[in-house]
């Protein structure tokens, strides 16, 4: 719908100042602080996207998603009964099998995910990035964060990138698939919204800020503009869509303020791994310093927490 496109119009400096007052919002503390983290790592999707990596150190990832919290600590806050893990393992196609078979062998049901379509540049032929995104669930990928052509957004081929998202999702089948935006790419805001509402039109189960590859990754105005493209979505048509900011999420603090301003924006309701995730790859081993200081009371060796 080009007319719903035409008529967007982003207030930056509001939106700035909208993001400078998240920033200073008070994070919670005690028992509400290890409540909050625990649902921060259920909608993690635990990442390794580097150029070495190999069948051995994937197999340790997805022991560290399915055991994200050390069985001890969960004992003392009594959640060891609860089935805490990541929300998916996210990795490059090549190494999907090595995922796959790795959850399996640990008997647990987490979802691989897998980049395609030209990731992170995007700038690959449609054909390429419909058989990789093939490839990859072939493998047994059932999740696919694909990337957009940049070039289309800065050009204003809004057409032109519906109708690459639309392959793309057809080519994903039955696994769902995450648009990434690549937002600090993107030029405006104003672009950010329009680029949100094409992917959400063309069929996309979540949008995602970014490949984490960038110089500007997830921020709050992006945050922000991206959420309210979903809820006008949800408005427009009842169907909800998923959000995932990914890139430059490090700290425990950082994860509970993006979850606060999810709830703040969407509503509870979008605190679950089915409607946003949380796309890290160092961001596990701070949320885990913090639940062990919670319970015991000192701070982690390098030793206490060997698997982060």
């Amino acid at each position: 719908d080009l007319g719903w496109i035409s008529k967007v119009h982003v207030n930056r400096p509001a939106v700035v100042r909208h993001a400078e007052r998240i920033k200073k919002w008070k994070t919670v503390k005690g028992n509400w602080q290890a409540a909050w983290l625990l649902k921060a790592v259920t909608c993690i999707d635990l990442t390794t996207l580097s150029g070495d990596d190999t069948p051995s150190n994937v197999h340790r990832l997805c022991f560290k998603a399915k055991h994200p919290i050390r069985e001890d600590l969960l004992k003392a806050l009594d959640m060891h009964d609860k089935g805490i893990t990541v929300g998916a393992v996210c990795v490059y196609p090549t190494r999907v099998t090595d995922a796959v078979n790795a959850l399996k062998a640990a008997g647990c049901n987490i979802p691989v995910a897998s980049v395609a379509a030209g990731f992170p540049s995007g700038q690959t032929p449609l054909e390429t990035k419909l058989a990789e995104i093939k490839l990859a669930v072939e493998y047994g990928a059932r999740e696919i964060d694909i990337v957009i052509s940049r070039s289309l957004v800065l050009t204003g081929q809004w057409e032109g990138l519906y109708e690459e998202i639309r392959q793309c999702r057809e080519a994903c089948g039955e696994a769902h698939m995450k648009t990434i935006l690549a937002t600090g790419e993107l030029g405006s805001l104003a672009n950010v919204y329009k680029a949100s509402m094409i992917a959400m039109m063309a069929g996309s189960d979540f949008i995602k800020t970014s490949t984490g590859k960038e110089v500007e990754n997830a921020t709050f105005p992006v945050g922000v503009v991206m959420m309210r493209a979903i809820k006008e979505f949800y408005w427009q048509t009842g169907n909800k869509v998923g959000f995932k900011p990914a890139g430059g999420i490090r700290t425990a603090k950082d994860a509970i303020t993006w979850l606060m301003l999810v709830k703040e924006e969407l509503g509870v309701e979008w605190l679950t791994p089915e409607l946003f995730r949380l796309g890290a790859s160092s961001l596990l081993e701070d949320i885990e310093k913090q639940i062990f200081y919670h319970v015991t009371g000192s701070y982690a060796l390098q030793h206490d927490l060997a698997m982060a």
